[in-house]
């Protein structure tokens, strides 16, 4: 865990800017530009990217990946860049928070995977490959984005500890229980053997 070092209000304002940041909903954002339709009403209804590939619209999941690894990381960039390193992981928290729980949609957001994958990414990019290693492997062999997810925020802070990132170990372990708190029903069907599949309607 980094020295707190920043003025409590510059740090209040880090704060909300990353909720900010993390709460603009952009796979609901695309698929309506994009005309696929209201993204509730779609699949499980959850506004990440994993959802907005069962419109059958590659280039709109793969975006709205992308879109939601972006705020994260710009999150704890900008942070970093203009105020210190405990500014930016409070920041890449609160992106976090702002994404699974954004105010504009009543606090029913996603589940936070590729905004983790961006926070981790931005404070610590080797970090931040281990976990995306992890995460295809698993992805690439069950075909089950959700197991995927929960197994590479799982040895994420094995990484941390092995790539010598001690200061965001406590981030780490706090951004990994919120993955799990948020695929609690993912977990549910995991272990029923009924969680669907990658492309699987």
């Amino acid at each position: 865990m980094p020295l707190i070092e920043t003025l409590p209000a510059l740090l209040i304002l880090w704060a909300v800017t990353g909720y900010l940041l993390g709460s603009i909903p952009f796979g609901m954002v695309l698929t309506r530009v994009m005309g696929l339709g209201n993204l509730r009403e779609i699949g499980s209804g959850n506004i990440g990217a994993t959802n907005v590939l069962r419109t059958g619209n590659k280039t709109a999941a793969a975006l709205t990946l992308l879109l939601d690894g972006a705020k994260g990381a710009v999150a704890v960039l900008l942070a970093r860049a203009l105020a210190g390193e405990d500014a930016a992981q409070l920041a890449g928290l609160a992106a976090m928070l702002g994404h699974c729980y954004p105010v504009w949609l009543r606090f029913q957001g996603g589940k936070g995977v590729a905004t983790y994958i961006g926070v981790i990414l931005a404070l610590a990019w080797p970090v931040g490959l281990a976990v995306c290693v992890s995460w295809l492997i698993v992805a690439a062999s069950s075909r089950i984005s959700s197991l995927a997810a929960l197994a590479a925020a799982a040895v994420s802070t094995i990484w941390i500890v092995m790539l010598g990132e001690g200061q965001a170990l406590v981030l780490g372990i706090v951004l990994t229980l919120l993955i799990f708190w948020r695929h609690r029903s993912n977990i549910a069907r995991l272990r029923a053997g009924t969680e669907p599949k990658v492309g699987q309607k």
